[in-house]
């Protein structure tokens, strides 16, 4: 711990110590369930959108991308070209009738579509895939904090995740999006200086990239139609679409801080604003991945997470390991507070609220949450445990995992929002079908002679989905027969009633209703085209 010095000690204290008074004076206001879960309404929409943005790219993001880039290269970027049309199908479809339920809970919207039993189910998925999200979370950071300090990573979890826990505990979403936008400020000071040094390690530039194309790691568009092949243009454009349409639509963790929005419009803008910055970020944190692999050779490394502090401590400049540090916790931070928060708040919402005590007080309520905040943190550390001393990129294995999980996502919201004839107990029958059916594909049973196919991982939501999507209407039809009017909670349904109640489908030159297109949203389509373009452009510069 000694060789870390005082300086960097002093920053990464100076950081923790920021984020802890400055959560205490946005919690003090907290004084009831729905602020905690929503916030009083009252951030703008910018700080809402790069608190969705650092939420999501955390430490796995930090850590995980360049080491999944230094071993594929810039290929591994076309798993995240996709986020303008990710960006726009969630605005257009989801956010409208999330944001105008009122819920603090996004699968209320299942119950009023369904029944009580599919939010039972997407709600029980969420805590599992969180869990072990947040759980792959405080991995990553333990790395950090054991390849600096030396200190046991199972102690380092623990430290992190009492350290987490404090900082949730001083509440509210308020408290989370402003914390977020101070740790995404630090995140991306990190990433720039780790750059930058890294451009001028490896200068020239052009002799780096030609490195790169030799190595066959500059090209980030991969037109293979191999399916057993992860980072494909074909899996970035269409299976990866519908796996990030899930992590940003149906995702709790992810909505609930636009719902803290003013109006469904500000709501509209902080996805907008990830639509349009996602593609950058990652083609950052891949770059640096693939400078890397010139930096060190392609060496091989046993923890290849590790790669970006290796080179870090490396340069030895004061206060660097510091900045570094401060960095990756704060993307830990963000998403670990806020997805214990999120866990919190499901399991009040969903389960506890829904099932046991409906007419508890609000004070009883936010007490509750806090406790669960507290519980949820601490079970998070048994699964922390099973990652540590995982080979390959942690983002690449959390992504493995979550895979599973999607294709039952995917299916109950798309055929609530699309299907007229489909009833809870085809749906049901369905996400057990997909969840069996994609085993199969995936592993195999060699008692029935089924034997493995090999795909990636980013096709599981299309085997996964697909398989669910087809039991579930046939189900549907065959027990319950066709419907002969849209359900209200359809896309077309909510246009039905629009009309029929004359109700403004816009409102403030914003789309309230789902299914119509703002006319900025367009643009998410034209830029998605540019990126293409663009990264087809970057494959060619090591010629």
């Amino acid at each position: 711990m000694a060789a870390f010095g005082i300086l960097n000690w002093g920053i990464v204290l100076a950081y923790l110590i920021g984020n802890l008074a400055l959560g205490w004076m946005l919690g003090r206001n907290v004084g009831t369930a729905k602020e905690y879960f929503l916030g009083t309404g009252t951030s703008p929409w910018w700080a809402i959108g790069i608190s969705v943005i650092a939420t999501y790219v955390s430490a796995l993001s930090f850590l995980g991308g360049p080491a999944w880039a230094y071993g594929d290269g810039m290929a591994a970027l076309a798993i995240h070209i996709n986020y303008p049309l990710v960006i726009f199908v969630v605005v257009v479809f989801f956010m409208p009738f999330f944001y105008n339920s009122g819920v603090a809970s996004i699968y209320d919207y299942l119950e009023r579509r369904f029944g009580v039993a599919s939010r039972s189910v997407m709600a029980s998925i969420f805590l599992i895939t969180q869990l072990i999200t947040s759980a792959s979370i405080l991995t990553a950071t333990a790395v950090v904090v054991s390849f600096i300090t030396g200190i046991d990573p199972k102690i380092s979890v623990v430290i992190m995740t009492v350290v987490v826990i404090a900082y949730t505990m001083l509440g509210g979403m308020n408290a989370v999006i402003w914390t977020d936008v101070l740790q995404g400020f630090i995140l991306f000071i990190g990433a720039g200086i780790i750059l930058w040094c890294l451009l001028g390690e490896v200068s020239p530039l052009s002799g780096a990239l030609n490195e790169l194309a030799t190595a066959g790691k500059l090209n980030p568009i991969n037109t293979d139609l191999d399916f057993s092949i992860a980072p494909t243009v074909w899996a970035g454009i269409f299976a990866m679409t519908l796996f990030h349409i899930t992590v940003y639509g149906t995702n709790q963790m992810m909505v609930q801080r636009a719902l803290a929005a003013k109006t469904l419009g500000d709501a509209k803008k902080s996805y907008l604003m990830m639509g349009y910055a996602a593609f950058f970020i990652y083609f950052l944190f891949f770059f640096i991945g693939a400078l890397l692999f010139v930096y060190f050779r392609g060496e091989p490394f046993d923890q290849p997470n590790e790669i970006i502090l290796v080179f870090a401590k490396a340069l030895e400049i004061p206060g660097l390991m510091g900045i570094l540090a401060a960095a990756v916790l704060s993307a830990s931070m963000s998403s670990l507070s806020s997805a214990v928060n999120c866990l919190a708040t499901i399991s009040v919402t969903d389960f506890y609220q829904r099932f046991f005590n409906k007419n508890g007080s609000d004070s009883h309520y936010l007490n509750l949450s806090r406790v669960l905040t507290v519980l949820w943190g601490l079970a998070c550390i048994p699964v922390a445990f099973a990652f540590i001393g995982s080979g390959g990129s942690i983002l690449e294995e959390l992504s493995k995992v979550a895979s599973y999980f999607v294709g039952a996502k995917l299916a109950l919201f798309g055929m609530g929002f699309f299907s007229k004839h489909t009833n809870e107990g085809g749906l049901l029958t369905g996400v057990v079908a997909g969840f069996v059916g994609l085993f199969l594909v995936v592993r195999g049973f060699a008692p029935l002679g089924i034997e493995p196919l090999d795909i990636a991982w980013p096709w599981y939501v299309v085997v996964g989905g697909g398989i669910n999507i087809v039991v579930a209407w046939v189900a549907s039809v065959a027990f319950g027969g066709f419907q002969k009017e849209w359900h209200e909670q359809t896309v077309r349904g909510q246009r039905n009633r629009f009309a029929a109640e004359g109700i403004a489908e816009r409102q403030n030159g914003w789309f309230v209703v789902p299914g119509r297109v703002d006319p900025v949203a367009w643009g998410l389509l034209f830029f998605f085209v540019l990126i293409l373009a663009g990264l087809t452009w970057f494959g060619t510069l090591g010629g």
